[in-house]
């Protein structure tokens, strides 16, 4: 009986890594089309009616939560300029699932030309359509 429930655990272990692998690979292939501006290969893992907000920490003029279009930040990824080198590095994932919704909490550090400009955490709520998981909401912090 006891070999049983170790067997049961085990399995189940393996399923939920296996999940959360599948989630941090949507969310890493979203970032390879961010690098390449290639807002095209980032459509295919973002909902139709994706919800993107960022919020901006400023101690002199206060925090500011910013709206934006999924259709505006498509086209402002595809019209980053070649000359400009730009990396958001991302320092790790905290995954948790529940079914067909993921969380992923990412803390991250943003550079342009290799020079450091902000940090802060992107969160993002997945939601599993079919075999495929869709980023459906994005919020990020930005600090200096």
């Amino acid at each position: 009986m006891r070999t049983y429930f170790l067997l049961y655990f085990l399995f189940l272990g393996i399923i939920c890594n296996a999940q959360k692998q599948e989630v941090q690979k949507c969310i890493e292939f979203f970032f390879e089309g961010f690098h390449q501006r290639d807002s095209a290969k980032i459509k295919t893992v973002c909902a139709d009616k994706m919800i993107l907000q960022s919020i901006s920490e400023n101690s002199v003029k206060g925090n500011k939560l910013s709206n934006e279009s999924a259709a505006a930040f498509y086209k402002a990824i595809a019209s980053i300029p070649l000359s400009m080198k730009f990396q958001e590095k991302i320092l790790s994932y905290n995954i948790q699932i529940d079914g067909v919704m993921a969380h992923v909490w990412a803390p991250y550090e943003f550079y342009i030309n290799d020079k450091f400009t902000h940090s802060g955490v992107n969160t993002f709520t997945l939601f599993k359509e079919k075999d495929n998981w869709k980023i459906i909401y994005l919020i990020d912090t930005r600090r200096k």
